[in-house]
């Protein structure tokens, strides 16, 4: 044993103990470096036994010391700047931009297609076809149905997107707008009222817009009666109805003016309220923020 180091006659116990002392001696990866040469020293039958338990005594020696074993526990200088990983950050793109295909936003794409369907079905072969008219009257109907469930589904569902904000409002008045048009435009409505519906959604959709910053003004049961009462006349209208039920849409067009001129101007009172609300609690708040 003449001539061969102390820690090459201790075989893998020998490097053990080297690499735990060095470990201890030394911090983080001097440790290590130190753990081994003591193993490149050692006996040749040692070599796979000692190299491992170097291996081994260098992790702990480096847990010891505090300082993270590379390759355990990847990612975690990310979690700890308080930063996703990449790979979820992309993952989370792809849900939001999924979440915009949602049942509620296809029922509100199906109204946008429906609009130029209608208007060539309605239009088609004079206007006065009634088999064009009554499958025009299919998809103002169905524009109709689906308007009803898909706010329900995004609300009761959390399927609500900022396109399903935009969207679903320029259906409804689409569909409703390209059907008042074309009656009057086929001698079938007076304009008079063509205009006084138009007139009032678009007025109340930018009263709501003027008001954002102090309130949103809720939708009332008059303003979802009256929506209703639109729809069932705009759809007798556009049937080729004679007799008694040509003179009954005419009534119950008439209760839709109505509804829309007396909820228009509740809308408008709301607004004014909400109005004088928000100017009176931001003067109270710079009142006190200056005292």
């Amino acid at each position: 044993m003449t001539g061969v180091p102390a820690s090459a006659a201790g075989g893998s116990s020998g490097a053990r103990r080297a690499a735990a002392s060095a470990s201890t001696a030394v911090p983080g990866k001097v440790a290590e470096a130190a753990a081994a040469r003591s193993a490149e020293g050692g006996a040749p039958g040692a070599g796979p036994s000692a190299s491992s338990g170097v291996r081994h005594g260098a992790t702990a020696g480096a847990a010891a010391a505090g300082e993270a074993v590379p390759g355990e526990d990847a990612g975690l200088d990310a979690q700890d700047d308080g930063k996703a990983p990449r790979g979820a950050k992309i993952a989370a793109a792809a849900v939001n931009q999924a979440s915009v295909w949602n049942i509620a936003n296809l029922l509100t794409m199906l109204r946008l297609v429906l609009v130029p369907a209608f208007v060539v079905l309605m239009l088609a072969d004079g206007g006065h076809d009634p088999a064009w008219r009554s499958l025009a009257w299919a998809a103002f109907a169905i524009a109709m149905i689906t308007d009803l469930f898909d706010g329900h589904l995004a609300r009761t569902y959390n399927l609500v997107t900022d396109f399903g904000k935009i969207a679903d409002p320029i259906a409804d008045k689409a569909i409703m707008g390209a059907a008042l048009i074309c009656l009057s435009a086929l001698g079938d409505l007076p304009w008079w009222v063509t205009g006084i519906i138009l007139g009032r959604e678009l007025g109340i959709t930018l009263l709501r817009f003027l008001v954002i910053r102090y309130g949103v003004i809720p939708a009332s049961r008059g303003g979802k009666l009256k929506t209703l009462t639109q729809g069932v006349a705009v759809g007798m209208y556009v049937l080729a109805l004679t007799g008694w039920l040509a003179t009954l849409r005419w009534w119950v067009m008439a209760a839709a003016v109505v509804l829309t001129v007396v909820t228009g101007l509740d809308y408008v009172k709301q607004a004014i309220v909400l109005r004088r609300q928000g100017i009176a609690e931001r003067k109270a708040a710079l009142e006190e923020k200056e005292a």
